[in-house]
Order: structure tokens, then C-alpha cells, then sequence
């Protein structure tokens, strides 16, 4: 894979971001493509494009805005509350994001001559969303395949880590205090350790409470 290409699914949070520098570390040219679909929080794409400027990556934005017409959901509409009621699907779900993301990342994958393509989706922290399941993965890289008669590789680093894990990956790549200061994961909009409230950051806090607890007792 060194001498190969990868293109990074990229929202400029904390999974995408270690997704990044495990990409730059293993392949020889890395581009990362990030989603304008109306999401709530348009800073979002701003510290996308930051991050891949700081790294020196090119950086594609696509419009995916029909995805908010079809979609309605808490990260795409204001008025609706971020929760999750137990036996239901959190309201931050958004149907068929991943399917389509890896879909339009297939294509532009093939433009720009790239064989890999890297996503931050877990299916040990993945808030119960169907499409960040490994089964829907591999489902998707065979159907790509299928439909543009190439040789895609779906890669997700982060697929059986949990957020403790995470941050021990992005510590090992010596990315920690960038993914940590950098990224934005908050539901609410706020950069860096967030809101603390909302259940990305206490996802985000969690793990990173529980790595730097196993580091501290390590040493």
C-alpha cells in the first residue's frame, strides 16, 4: 500500500481525522473528500478544509445538499432535538449517508486514480447506525465494484476500536493532541473537547478519560 493512493472520507472530527494520519502514514499520496449537506454545524467543513491545508492534502467538498431534502433529522434540521429513545434509532441518524458518501467517494476515487478509500466508521461505538456496520461495508465495496468495474478497497481502521482505542491509535500515529485540539465532534458545534453534554462528546470524554488513565498507570 505504500506506493499506492488513498482518498479519506473526511468530516474534520475525531474518527475521520485519525483515519487521516493513518492514511498519510500508510499510503504514498493521500487526498480527503468531505460532504456539504446542509449539516448543522457549517464549521464543520471549515476545519475540514483547515486540516487537510495543514497537512498539505488536496481536499475535495461535494455538494450532497439533496441529502438534506430527503433526510430531515437532528444534524440537519435546528428545530429538531438531538436525542435517542430507547429501541429507536438516535434522531442523528441520516439514512443512507454512508451509502451514498462511499458511493460518490467511489467516483471521484476513480477520477483522481485513487485504489483506496478510507472511512472513520465503528461498529463498537457506532450509536446503533446501520450503515457504519462492517457488514454494510464490505456489502458496499463489492456492489461498488460491481457497478464501476474496479478494484476498490474499502479500508476503516477504526471498525472493531472503541473510543478508548481510538485515542490510542491516534496517539500512536503522534497525532493525539492535534486530533484532540483540531477536530470538531461536538453535536452542538464546539471544536476540541466540545460541549460536554451532547453523546459525542461523552463518547469523545469517555475514551479519551479511559486511554490517558491506562497511559498514566503504565508509566
Amino acid at each position: 500500500m505504500k506506493n499506492e493512493k488513498a482518498l479519506v472520507v473526511f468530516s474534520g472530527g475525531q474518527d475521520s481525522t485519525t483515519c487521516l494520519f493513518w492514511a498519510l502514514k500508510n499510503y504514498k499520496e493521500v487526498e480527503a473528500v468531505t460532504f456539504n449537506y446542509n449539516q448543522r454545524h457549517k464549521l464543520e467543513i471549515e476545519i475540514a478544509e483547515a486540516i487537510a491545508k495543514e497537512q498539505g492534502i488536496r481536499h475535495h467538498v461535494l455538494d450532497m445538499s439533496l441529502l438534506n431534502q430527503l433526510a430531515p433529522n437532528a444534524l440537519t434540521r435546528n428545530d429538531i432535538e438531538i436525542e435517542q429513545k430507547e429501541g429507536e434509532l438516535p434522531s442523528t441518524f441520516v439514512p443512507g449517508r454512508n451509502l451514498l458518501f462511499l458511493s460518490f467517494a467511489s467516483v471521484l476515487a476513480n477520477q483522481i486514480g485513487a485504489r483506496h478509500i478510507v472511512t472513520g466508521v465503528c461498529e463498537t461505538d457506532f450509536s446503533g447506525y446501520p450503515d457504519c456496520r462492517d457488514q454494510f461495508i464490505k456489502s458496499c465495496n463489492v456492489t461498488v465494484n460491481l457497478a464501476m468495474d474496479e478494484q476498490l478497497v474499502f479500508h476503516t481502521p477504526l471498525m472493531w476500536l472503541n473510543k478508548e482505542e481510538t485515542w490510542e491509535l491516534a496517539d500512536e500515529l503522534g497525532a493525539l493532541d492535534y486530533v484532540r485540539t483540531k477536530t470538531l465532534t461536538c453535536y452542538n458545534g464546539i471544536p476540541a473537547d466540545g460541549c460536554g453534554e451532547c453523546p459525542a462528546c461523552l463518547l469523545r470524554k469517555n475514551g479519551l478519560d479511559a486511554y490517558l488513565n491506562k497511559k498514566e498507570a503504565a508509566q
